[in-house]
């Protein structure tokens, strides 16, 4: 199992990705993998991910995520210390994932393997 509690993974959602694909991909030389049916897109093989967010209200972010060993905890334990609910606990089949706002706004994710059989 890899170390939890580690920032491993980003996100760029926008409702406009070929402009970021434009932006990112000039600036920093990164490669995108072709959109999913969800809008989602690779960046750099799995270094992270551009979010097509035109069919989910729209909106514009960028995010880091944090891995943890137990979701449901965290959740909990972070909205006990005063974090707001951006995105609620997804499961996409192989990893859980929510996106959470800290007291100050700042908006950051958390994330958990799935375990498999």
């Amino acid at each position: 199992m890899s170390d939890t509690n580690t920032v491993n993974y980003f996100e760029i959602g926008t409702p406009d990705p070929e402009a970021a694909r434009a932006f990112y991909g000039q600036l920093f030389g990164w490669r995108f993998a072709a959109a999913n049916p969800g809008g989602y897109a690779a960046v750099n093989e799995n270094a992270g991910g551009l979010w097509d967010t035109s069919q989910i209200g729209g909106e514009a972010w960028a995010v880091f995520y944090v891995e943890v060993a137990d979701i449901r905890a965290t959740l909990q334990t972070a909205i006990e210390q005063g974090a707001e609910t951006v995105r609620p606990l997804v499961d996409n089949g192989t990893i859980l994932f929510a996106h959470l706002a800290d007291p100050a706004g700042n908006r950051f994710g958390v994330w958990q393997r799935k375990l498999t059989a």
